[in-house]
């Protein structure tokens, strides 16, 4: 069973956290909420999980309403939140447990679920949590939201502040999870994380920008783009931005992701422009757009492509 989500809004103190947000995660898909800090995906995940209540709209998980049927809710959704949760002074083992106690099972019930990624920290299993590496606490997080069962995985932000090697790890485990019927909804600022998805809604300002496969929100991006660099990056920058047809400019890895509002643009306009501002070993070509390039668009033209995807 999925989640449905339709017109949920909720506000703090004049603040809006959530502007009216639809959307719909089908029975055993993989869905990335994508967005920066401060866009509203933990707000959106805690009235999903029953912790929060919305200003106005509704929204069902596995079924359930979030209102009417918050008990079953809690009963058929594992939840990890993006900051650790977990009892620190207990042991990893010890956690587990308790977890599996409060909703009424054990470990040994639902080990062959969550034995990928046990047995990565059950060499630990008598450390205390709170003295475990990131990693290892993400590992036990996981297990503990899935030693019930559950038929929705809701993980806020779960790689924020993990290693590349670990972040990797977490997401291969994902997709092993997907395979025993379980949905899931992830939420990450982590622009390269969205191409692991299914499909991904981009949220910026407690408003959804677009929800669409990753594939298609990049083949959609407007412009074509190009990677330019030169001796001096923020003089480069500086003066792409002082271009009278610069579109964008972004800075992206070593290069500056670059787009032009004429559609006759040459390449060696923009280099003669760059030389007469003095910079050196200069270098513009063409690359594909990213998830980063499309949601960059559509954070200063909201309006322009938005749109639902029909799959």
């Amino acid at each position: 069973m999925g989640i449905t989500v339709s017109n949920i809004s909720k506000s703090y103190k004049g603040v809006k956290a959530l502007q009216d947000i639809s959307f719909e995660v089908k029975p055993n898909e993989l869905f990335g909420l994508i967005g920066p800090d401060g866009a509203g995906k933990t707000t959106l995940f805690r009235i999903l999980t029953t912790l929060l209540i919305a200003d106005k709209g509704q929204a069902s998980v596995a079924g359930f309403d979030v209102l009417k049927d918050f008990k079953d809710i809690r009963k058929h959704v594992g939840y990890m939140p993006g900051r650790f949760s977990l009892y620190q002074d207990l042991t990893v083992e010890e956690n587990l447990e308790f977890f599996a106690t409060i909703f009424g099972t054990t470990i040994e019930e639902n080990y062959d679920l969550i034995k990928d990624i046990y047995v990565q920290i059950e060499p630990f299993k008598d450390r205390r949590a709170g003295k475990l590496s990131g990693g290892m606490k993400q590992k036990l997080a996981l297990s503990c939201a899935l030693i019930h069962k559950p038929k929705v995985l809701f993980l806020d932000e779960p790689t924020t502040g993990v290693d590349p090697v670990s972040r990797k790890e977490f997401w291969d485990m994902l997709k092993r999870l997907q395979q025993k019927n379980i949905t899931i909804l992830v939420s990450t600022p982590y622009m390269d994380e969205a191409a692991l998805c299914d499909r991904i809604a981009l949220i910026q300002d407690g408003q959804i920008l677009q929800i669409d496969t990753p594939e298609a929100i990049v083949k959609q991006y407007p412009k074509t783009i190009y990677n330019v660099s030169a001796n001096n990056m923020y003089q480069l920058i500086n003066s792409l931005k002082d271009y009278q047809y610069q579109h964008s400019v972004y800075p992206f890895g070593e290069f500056v992701h670059y787009t032009d509002v004429r559609n006759d643009f040459k390449i060696n306009d923009l280099k003669m422009y760059l030389e007469a501002e003095k910079l050196l070993n200069i270098k513009i070509e063409k690359t594909q757009a990213t998830i980063e390039d499309s949601f960059m668009e559509l954070a200063k033209y909201p309006n322009r492509t938005c749109k639902l995807s029909k799959t």
